[in-house]
């Protein structure tokens, strides 16, 4: 926990101040008023939480045996194992292996004596909305090759790509040629290709608009791999294919795309110096109205068939080795040990039922969603994991953890933490972890399910190659390490089973947990906070930072506060921490009042934002869980506006949208979360997606 060396005056104000609040921030609810005073245990825990101890834990906490126990019994060479399976079909990413592998992994968890193993099939037709999901259409493959015909070449050079033999080398979701295939002459991308006399000619480039290679008249595009060049022989995975977003929906523009490495596309390229090259493409594949499959099984909990649940989930259906059978492979290693560990009396089987998720990356996750949703509202907590498992002696493969959008913050935010901190100092895990700043963007996964709309508190974890290599050919088995495999388990077996078997004793533990990081959270913030007042060389920047560094403690208090109640209300507690908030809030009035002194300006008025009178009032109401991806709307009718379908400034202001808040208050809230947005026009993007039907507006 990272203190602020002005701790002690801290906790001396903490002790000394009456609480009296000043400007508040936008954030609905308003900070606490109604905590009693804090008793002298309480203010006891407050001293012990900002005295700057390691977060590290210094004893044996609630969970310390049951780490050691999963430990000793996660079997990776199993893991392993079965990830290999997993990716032996996956790597093809068609739908008929899709199914392939449903089977395979439904067949795992039955050996592993899951309980309701069941292959449950979303739609997969192009048309059907899951949330605001358009679901992709199903697509297979069956052949794919790409060759030089002229210039003559060396045979080892004559074949570019080959489906059967890396299967990278076909873009998922290319449309097929005429039977036979197809040949024509190689041209470089041109600069204006919707305008360029592209007739019968194949297009060597990146990315390349489908509509606009088709309007031009190509034949295809030969796709240079970009994503780590100095990977020479390895291959871009293309699966951003769809016109509009990522997936292929009815009525897209099937479009011929295999994909090149780096040696071949420089190859390719001098070879065009010196003259006219003509290639041929044989692509044999089929779009059709289908489904996509998704896995399920449980640990079947004492509270019988309608018990709350802990999910587990990862995705399947991608090429990849580490993104993303490793998840998927440490998923099921965790599953099948607590299984084996309740049926051997190792562990009493928990109240509540722990379910396994193996679906397709968010298309899945929604149809999972929408078909139960009784469920879906007994599940209380769910760890995703998606892309983790590299060798652990590289650098750049750290275990980074996601906590929950601050829209949803929760108790499972620190109790992932204190998960980590104390398990992987246990096994000498060279690069540790991190927790992840949702401040950066960040690619996405299935971690958002804590959204208002769906309202399942989830954590995640990723991890990497220890170098550039997502979406790639070089994302085989080799590159995943066992050692990730069993530490992935074990934090997914201890978080799940814990969780499941939690009663009032172990939620009064996590609820401290949580009490502890919105001391960290506060005390945090307050120290970026100062060191921006020590920076301050005018008056108005004084006063937006009075206003605003004063509004970040109330923000980080009240969605800490409302953390820690999701697992148990501590009002003593809360109140200890309320009165620290409040000492916070006069350290800044305090280095406000001495920077102005130094400076030799006068008392110092805080400047509230402003966000206009239009946004103060609108009141957005959502009508769909989940994020915006914006699949039914082309690019050049977006009005200069993204698409939200994962992390992203917009994303994180829709799930500030409850129907409450003014649009204001959501500006404010998610610049609190991610920082200034630059101006971003936030009222003509949330009448942008009024006029689409995506929100309503209260009246």
């Amino acid at each position: 926990m990272k203190i602020h060396p002005s701790k002690r005056l801290a906790l001396l104000l903490l002790l000394s101040v009456s609480l009296v609040w000043g400007q508040t921030a936008a954030d609905s609810p308003a900070p606490p008023t109604s905590y009693p005073s804090p008793t002298p245990a309480a203010l006891a825990t407050a001293e012990h939480a900002i005295s700057g101890h390691d977060p590290g834990p210094s004893g044996p906490s609630p969970v310390t045996d049951l780490l050691k126990l999963l430990l000793a019994s996660v079997n990776s060479t199993e893991a392993f194992t079965n990830m290999e399976a997993m990716w032996a079909t996956d790597r093809y990413f068609d739908f008929a292996r899709f199914q392939q592998t449903a089977k395979n992994v439904a067949e795992m968890m039955r050996q592993a004596g899951l309980d309701d193993v069941q292959i449950g099939q979303g739609p997969a037709d192009g048309v059907t909305q899951n949330g605001f999901w358009t679901q992709p259409m199903a697509w297979d493959a069956h052949s794919a090759t790409l060759e030089i015909v002229s210039p003559q070449v060396p045979e080892d050079m004559r074949v570019l790509a080959d489906y059967q033999k890396i299967p990278t080398s076909l873009c998922q979701w290319s449309g097929p040629t005429p039977p036979g295939g197809v040949e024509g002459e190689l041209v470089l991308r041109p600069k204006d290709i919707r305008n360029a006399d592209l007739k019968g000619k194949w297009v060597l480039g990146h990315r390349m608009s489908k509509t606009d290679l088709k309007q031009a008249g190509a034949l295809g595009m030969v796709r240079e791999s970009g994503v780590n060049r100095t990977l020479l022989d390895e291959r871009d995975w293309e699966n951003d294919f769809g016109d509009n977003g990522w997936a292929f929906n009815k009525n897209d523009t099937p479009t011929v795309c295999l994909s090149i490495t780096p040696r071949q596309e420089q190859y390719l390229t001098e070879l065009l110096k010196k003259g006219q090259v003509k290639l041929r493409a044989n692509v044999d594949t089929r779009y059709y109205s289908g489904t996509y499959p998704y896995v399920s099984g449980v640990i079947q909990g004492t509270d019988g068939a309608d018990a709350e649940e802990v999910l587990s989930l990862g995705h399947l259906y991608e090429e990849g080795a580490n993104d993303n059978s490793a998840g998927v492979a440490s998923i099921l290693e965790a599953i099948t040990t607590l299984n084996r560990l309740i049926k051997e009396g190792k562990l009493p089987r928990p109240k509540r039922t722990i379910r396994m998720l193996a679906m397709g990356e968010r298309y899945g996750t929604l149809a999972y969603l929408d078909a139960h949703k009784d469920r879906t509202k007994r599940t209380i907590a769910a760890m995703c994991i998606d892309t983790p498992a590299g060798w652990q002696y590289m650098a750049g493969t750290q275990f980074i953890w996601s906590m929950n959008p601050q829209s949803a913050s929760s108790f499972v935010d620190a109790f992932t933490v204190r998960l980590a901190a104390e398990y992987f100092p246990m096994v000498r895990r060279p690069h540790l972890w991190s927790e992840y700043n949702r401040g950066a963007y960040y690619g996405g996964t299935d971690d958002d399910l804590g959204e208002s709309m769906i309202g399942i508190p989830t954590t995640s974890v990723n991890s990497g190659h220890g170098i550039p290599a997502h979406h790639t050919s070089f994302d085989t088995p080799a590159q995943v390490d066992p050692k990730s495999l069993r530490d992935l388990a074990v934090m997914n077996a201890a978080y799940a089973y814990f969780l499941a078997s939690a009663g009032p004793e172990q939620m009064h533990w996590m609820a401290e947990l949580a009490v502890e990081r919105g001391y960290d959270q506060i005390n945090s913030g307050t120290a970026n906070s100062l060191d921006l007042v020590a920076a301050a060389r005018d008056a108005d920047s004084l006063g937006h930072l009075l206003y605003w560094e004063k509004a970040r403690v109330d923000y980080n208090l009240a969605r800490e506060t409302k953390a820690v109640k999701q697992a148990v209300n501590l009002p003593q507690e809360l109140a200890a921490l309320a009165f620290f908030a409040g000492a916070q809030k006069v350290r800044i009035e305090g280095a406000v009042k001495d920077r102005a002194t130094q400076l030799h300006l006068a008392t110092i008025q805080p400047m509230p934002p402003n966000f206009g009178p239009e946004a103060e009032k609108i009141i957005v109401r959502r009508k769909r869980m989940g994020a915006l991806p914006l699949d039914e709307i082309p690019e050049s009718q977006r009005e200069g506006f993204p698409d939200s379908g994962f992390w992203s400034p917009t994303m994180a202001a829709l799930y500030w949208c409850d129907g409450k808040r003014n649009l204001a208050e959501v500006i404010q809230n998610t610049e609190m979360e991610l920082g200034p947005q630059n101006n971003f026009d936030w009222v003509g993007y949330f009448k942008f997606l009024q006029r689409h039907g995506y929100v309503d507006f209260v009246q």
